[in-house]
């Protein structure tokens, strides 16, 4: 049964979005564009389609990546088969005006090229309907600055995957509270050697320790951001 080639149009709804988790995680980008477009067909709206087909599926890659099931290059492959996804999916959620969780600027910090975790934080958060925004690595507290200021975003994430340039975060963030800007943000950060107790110590608002968690802090926090609006606190 196995050597059979599964056709996807034969396949009702559930069985086809399980179907699409799965080549998810195998990195198969033909065989979820083609998932995409047969729901499509099907009349799923584009939303239902990025949350329940690919962020889902995502979200079952990201937990067997934190647990050290999936690594880096299967994640890698995985990302770009949802990016293919989202290519289809992209202008249709404009046209439809899917909900907008929220806005992300996101950077490695100063002397850190890492950038595999923020890749996948970033491409994580744009899957959950966060527009995304990404500086690249190496980035100096200036280049933040500026990003905050022409972007607005409503959260500022930061990775280091090096002990020595962790602390670095710090000097970002105590340059927004220097400015008086560090309450209009919601700061999220993350990386390898980080840890709870480290987020708080540099005033950050939340750590995540991956990118499925970072998905769900970032919803949580714009939730109480929204409560925090609408009761004027």
């Amino acid at each position: 049964m196995s050597d059979e080639e599964i056709i996807l149009s034969d396949l009702s709804d559930e069985e086809l979005v399980l179907q699409m988790h799965d080549d998810l995680y195998d990195g198969m980008k033909d065989e979820i564009a083609e998932g995409v477009h047969i729901l499509l067909e099907r009349g799923w709206t584009p939303y239902d389609i990025l949350t329940q087909a690919l962020v889902a599926g995502m979200t079952i890659v990201g937990h067997d990546f934190r647990d050290g099931i999936l690594f880096v290059p299967e994640v890698l492959l995985a990302a770009g088969a949802m990016k293919g996804g989202m290519q289809i999916l992209k202008p249709l959620l404009v046209e439809t005006g899917a909900p907008r969780m929220g806005k992300l600027v996101i950077g490695t910090v100063k002397g850190d090229i890492h950038d595999i975790g923020k890749n996948l934080v970033g491409m994580m958060m744009e899957g959950a309907g966060f527009e995304v925004i990404d500086l690249g690595i190496n980035n100096a507290v200036e280049k933040y600055m500026a990003a905050l200021e022409s972007e607005q975003p409503d959260i500022l994430g930061m990775s280091a995957l090096l002990t020595t340039t962790m602390p670095y975060m710090k000097v970002v963030i105590d340059t927004m509270v220097a400015e008086g800007i560090r309450d209009d943000y919601i700061v999220l950060v993350g990386g390898a050697p980080l840890n709870e107790e480290f987020g708080r110590a540099i005033g950050a608002d939340a750590y995540c320790r991956d990118a499925a968690v970072a998905v769900e802090t970032a919803k949580s926090q714009m939730a109480r951001k929204h409560n925090q609006l609408a009761t004027g606190g």
